[in-house]
């Protein structure tokens, strides 16, 4: 399966997701939302497929939303937004395991979803950061509850709150990237992982991954909350001026 902009491909019982949008970071767009809900919904209930691995490929992962993207929807109509929340409720729902590939950028939603991933690996080059309190907005895809959860309150707080950029090796320190690998080979050793998940009893994977995870319901109760609170700050003064300010760069 393959569009212009996400390729999605099988690898053995591995089903890789890669984000193929070089000369825009990768940043995603309505229709890559749906691309990657089709290839983690599509996996579900099929026995062949074991595991997941999204990428972006050797020097990038994402640099979050298109933001052109996102100032062409009309924000005012809860509908507009629901490419990125069906694919926040596939990550919520997913029953597989997926290991996320970061080298390079990872913003905005490339970091939230990272915390929806089972492993993660990350290049020297990898940097994260979720700056949505620069445009005056709040965390969104359960970031808000998963985050805390993962590496305590105060490094949550940092990166939140405070709009810092997470390095590697802070990253890997937090507890939400397992392992640092040279820049260029995070794809190479997602693949041996999960060649090391596939060989584990498929069934006892499935059930201690669930205990293991906040549940479904939790997690899909903080995206709609998140969302609705987002979808309140961009009717701000801040948000709108940070928009605005986006489309006069634009026109230049």
């Amino acid at each position: 399966m393959a569009n212009e902009s996400v390729i999605v491909a099988e690898d053995q019982a591995t089903r890789i997701i890669t984000l193929r949008r070089p000369i825009k970071k990768n940043a995603i767009t309505q229709e890559m939302y749906r691309e990657m809900s089709r290839a983690i919904d599509t996996a579900q209930n099929n026995p062949d497929i074991r595991c997941m691995i999204i990428t972006g490929g050797s020097g990038v992962f994402t640099a979050g939303d298109d933001i052109d993207d996102f100032v062409k929807a009309d924000t005012s109509r809860p509908e507009t937004l629901t490419n990125g929340a069906k694919f926040l409720y596939s990550l919520a729902l997913n029953v597989k395991p997926i290991i996320a590939a970061v080298d390079g950028v990872a913003i905005g939603i490339g970091t939230a979803m990272l915390f929806h991933c089972d492993y993660v690996l990350a290049s020297t080059a990898a940097t994260f950061s979720a700056p949505y309190i620069n445009l005056g907005l709040v965390p969104v895809g359960a970031a808000s509850l998963l985050m805390p959860r993962t590496m305590g309150y105060q490094r949550a707080f940092a990166m939140l709150v405070m709009g810092r950029t997470f390095t590697a090796a802070q990253a890997e320190a937090a507890g939400f990237v397992n392992a640092v690998v040279s820049s260029g080979h995070t794809e190479t050793e997602a693949r041996k992982v999960a060649r090391e998940i596939c060989r584990l009893p498929a069934e006892a994977v499935a059930i201690s991954r669930k205990l293991l995870r906040v549940s479904p319901e939790e997690m899909t109760r903080r995206i709609d909350q998140e969302a609705h609170l987002f979808g309140e700050r961009l009717k701000s003064d801040q948000a709108i001026a940070a928009f605005e300010a986006f489309a006069k760069r634009k026109r230049r």
